[in-house]
């Protein structure tokens, strides 16, 4: 191998059909007026820089702020089910379930979000099927202390009347057909397993078909069946 002769390194195997730079571009004047031309242009444009935090900035319906729970006529929405802690991938979301005497059935005892671990990806939204936690405009939270990140249920509660762009932008974002076959009611989340779907209306909870169902175990056969 002769080290003497260079060998040629190309990008690519047409290197030798490459274009050759003229005299202009090889010293790059022009592309530098380029640039202060544009820099030029851009000192005369109109500013959008808002003077926070004396200004602060209204998020549209899309953006995904901090999760919050839809509080609807002084209840929370929420049934207790867990979806939204299994679907968190950061863990950053933890909670006690309750029964109630209500037809609600379910509530939850105990609901929390560390804030410091919450990446605002929306899956606690996606996966919820009652609309209880939804993303809410609030971008600007500030904590003293690691035990400050922490919200329980009173923090988290926001009425649905603030919320109301955001339950109207989900309403058109998720699937149409959701609402036509299942029985979703919408004014407050008090129905149970009970009523849910109209094509197969038991009229009967989920504890009163347990129930039901150890009765019927309990109970004497009508005939003796013989195999």
């Amino acid at each position: 191998m002769n080290l003497e002769k260079p060998a040629a390194n190309p990008i690519n195997e047409a290197y030798q059909r490459e274009r050759k730079l003229s005299f202009l571009e090889k010293i790059y004047l022009p592309e530098i007026f380029k640039g202060l031309l544009y820099t030029f242009k851009q000192m005369f444009a109109p500013k959008f820089t808002l003077n926070y935090p004396e200004e602060k900035w209204d998020p549209p319906s899309i953006f995904r702020g901090r999760p919050v729970l839809v509080e609807d006529d002084g209840q929370e929405r929420c049934v207790a089910c867990g979806l939204c802690a299994r679907a968190c991938p950061p863990l950053a979301i933890s909670m006690q379930a309750s029964e109630s005497e209500d037809p609600k059935e379910r509530y939850p005892e105990k609901f929390e979000i560390n804030m410091l671990r919450c990446i605002y990806c929306g899956f606690c939204e996606e996966v919820c099927p009652e609309e209880a936690i939804v993303m809410s405009k609030d971008y600007d939270i500030v904590f003293e202390s690691r035990e400050d990140a922490v919200y329980d249920k009173e923090r988290l509660l926001v009425p649905k009347e603030d919320l109301s762009e955001r339950l109207e932008y989900l309403k058109e974002y998720r699937n149409n057909q959701f609402g036509q076959f299942w029985d979703f009611k919408q004014d407050n989340n008090i129905h149970s397993v009970r009523d849910r779907d109209t094509d197969w209306n038991t009229g009967l909870s989920l504890v009163n078909l347990l129930e039901q169902q150890k009765r019927n175990d309990a109970s004497r056969a009508s005939s003796n069946w013989k195999v």
